[in-house]
């Protein structure tokens, strides 16, 4: 009797065991519908059953920060390296070296201790309007701070996670003096104080508010995209430049992963985020949310294709993250609002 008991308990907990490891529990700030198809084909390919949460970046914090140690969460996913920089300083997440990443995805797009990875890219490019901008007009950030945009420039809120991405690019590339100079002049020519979104300042210019927008690459592409003419008729006006294509790149962004501080399915996590990198997955993402592949070995969608190659600035998503707090305050300081 007692040894009935005993491997009946004994086969109970195999089972618990087997049950436990055969899933993946996933935080996600994204809100994007297609990636239901990733977790999909993830169980497909390995029988790994993926559990997601979604939420806002800062309400998955602090539900991390709740549940401290006893966190089910193995991955969080977040847009932009500066929030996942805020779940590093937080020590929500553990360091991974995963060597098979490291061979595939460039340096700047992974953080340097393993702390996460990107596993898809957004370009901040520059939205022109095609009868009065040419594309040898705007071949730099920089350039947009002169005085003849006066009254011409649509950018949204310096609060702005893409925005501050952006200008702790730009305090990387030429110091905070330059940088705050480079603001002031943005400020300067403003066509209108900042409202909205990347898309409404990329309609905008189609209406000819202005004749500039700085925006993510994949807002353009989901018009080009969309299904209502209206969408596709604006950016028949437009055309889009990939910046500082003569100096140091273009400046992106990225959605990055991660492997929580105490993951409970660790070894799952990290598959899961090796399966994220593979061609499978990151054609799921550029056809899904239109963003540029972090696998430099995978085709864009035919869509980014029409915008040409670019050349991306190097500095790592984890060094212009870092200089976040310092661009807020530049941003704040020449009233980038």
């Amino acid at each position: 009797m007692f040894r009935s008991l005993l491997a009946a308990s004994f086969a109970a907990l195999l089972a618990l065991a087997s049950a436990h490891a055969a899933e993946v529990n996933v935080y996600s700030a994204r809100h994007y519908g297609s990636d239901q198809a990733l977790w999909d084909a993830f169980t497909k390919a390995t029988g790994v059953k993926v559990n997601v949460v979604e939420a806002e970046h800062d309400q998955l914090l602090q539900r991390l920060k709740s549940e401290g140690a006893g966190s089910p969460a193995d991955v969080l996913i977040t847009v932009d390296a500066g929030r996942l920089a805020t779940a590093v300083d937080a020590g929500l997440l553990q360091p991974v070296k995963i060597p098979s990443l490291e061979a595939i995805l460039p340096a700047h797009l992974r953080h340097p201790e393993g702390y996460w990875y990107g596993v898809a890219v957004r370009a901040r490019v520059l939205v022109y309007h095609k009868d009065r901008v040419k594309p040898s007009d705007i071949p730099t950030y920089e350039v947009l701070a002169e005085p003849k945009f006066k009254g011409k420039l649509l950018v949204r809120s310096g609060t702005n996670i893409y925005n501050l991405g952006l200008v702790g690019s730009m305090i990387a590339a030429h110091g905070p003096e330059k940088t705050r100079a480079w603001a002031r002049g943005i400020v300067a020519n403003l066509a209108r104080p900042p409202q909205g979104g990347d898309s409404d300042q990329i309609k905008a210019v189609a209406a000819g508010v202005g004749d500039v927008a700085i925006s993510n690459s994949y807002y353009f592409a989901r018009l080009l995209a969309s299904e209502k003419p209206e969408d596709r008729a604006i950016t028949e006006k437009l055309g889009v430049v990939f910046p500082n294509q003569g100096d140091r790149g273009t400046h992106v962004n990225i959605s990055g992963a991660a492997v929580t501080k105490g993951a409970p399915n660790k070894a799952n996590a990290v598959k899961l985020i090796e399966f994220l990198l593979s061609p499978e997955a990151q054609t799921l993402f550029t056809n899904g949310s239109l963003e540029f592949p972090a696998n430099p070995k995978v085709t864009p969608n035919p869509i980014l294709i029409g915008f040409g190659t670019f050349k991306q600035d190097q500095i790592n998503a984890a060094a212009f993250a870092k200089n976040s707090v310092e661009a807020a305050r530049i941003m704040d300081e020449v009233g980038w609002k």
